[in-house]
């Protein structure tokens, strides 16, 4: 577990997409992470190659010998389509575009539940053009159904993420998805501290304890207000005390994944020097607590 605090880190995969996945985890275990934000890919226990099962396994093994959690994403840009980023989405005009969509997040969930994931995180995609809000949201309600179908059967819980342009972009949208679908029990959360500083009206840390009884993934990286691109710690203007003691209050017992999948470039690097700052942080959180007489149980 991490130092100093409750909250145990990890880092996505999507941001060392360069190593061979047995690699990356090796070096996020002996970097001292917690666990791994597994981004399922072509590079990364591909999700449509053959014996995904046996391959699971082995991972799942991997995981255990190294003692890393994890979470299954599935943001791999090009995994279904070679030519179109994140396509198809779960908006698709095509209906069997959209079932492939679906295919995919219902084989993540039983991904998931053979490596003991504690989530399972997607997004709605961006509304296709001449599509109308109400179609668009029906057809994301219709189109995850399955997959939370799948997701209670492995008792695993499916984490949407609001992603600045698209249909779902925003804590109140996830809410308005929630409504639609009779708010069940294993549709959650997983909320991108960085996109909360990009688009949300309130405070990140405020945005975290809004969000706390559907948080079932964290996301964290650094971003300035209005720009949606992902920074590394102190290259934006989050202040992450306050915002760590927020998430620490909260219970939250997943992953907080540090998310920089554009810099895999230098993915060794950036996955070195995040875990010092987020213990740097988290202690000063646990300082401030201890300082205004607050139980530090929590920290």
């Amino acid at each position: 577990m991490s130092r100093n605090t409750n909250l145990r880190f990890g880092y996505g995969t999507n941001g060392l997409a360069d190593l061979r996945l047995d690699d990356a985890l090796a070096l996020l275990a002996d970097l001292g992470y917690d666990g791994v934000g597994l981004t399922l890919d072509h590079m990364h226990l591909d999700p449509l190659a053959p014996d995904l099962a046996a391959r699971t396994r082995r991972v799942a093994q991997r995981l255990g010998e190294l003692g890393l959690g994890v979470t299954v994403e599935t943001g791999a840009r090009y995994v279904l389509d070679p030519r179109r980023k994140h396509g198809p989405s779960l908006l698709d005009p095509d209906p069997e575009d959209r079932a492939r969509r679906t295919d995919l997040l219902v084989r993540a969930v039983r991904v998931a539940a053979d490596l003991g994931a504690h989530a399972v995180h997607c997004f709605s995609g961006i509304t296709p053009p001449g599509t109308d809000e109400d179609t668009a949201w029906k057809r994301l309600a219709e189109a995850l159904t399955p997959v939370l179908d799948a997701a209670a059967d492995a008792g695993v819980p499916l984490a949407v993420e609001p992603e600045p342009g698209h249909l779902l972009a925003t804590l109140a949208d996830f809410h308005v998805l929630r409504r639609t679908l009779g708010d069940p029990g294993d549709l959650g959360l997983t909320l991108d501290l960085g996109h909360c500083q990009c688009l949300e009206p309130l405070p990140v840390a405020d945005c975290v304890r809004e969000a706390a009884p559907w948080l079932r993934h964290v996301q964290i990286e650094d971003m300035r207000r209005g720009v949606h691109e992902h920074l590394p710690f102190g290259d934006g203007e989050i202040d992450f005390p306050p915002v760590l003691e927020a998430l620490a209050a909260t219970g939250y017992q997943g992953l907080t994944v540090v998310e920089l999948p554009r810099h895999s470039h230098a993915g060794p690097h950036f996955a070195e020097h995040s875990l010092p700052f987020l213990r740097r942080a988290a202690a000063a959180a646990s300082t401030s607590a201890n300082h205004r007489g607050e139980p530090s149980a929590t920290l």
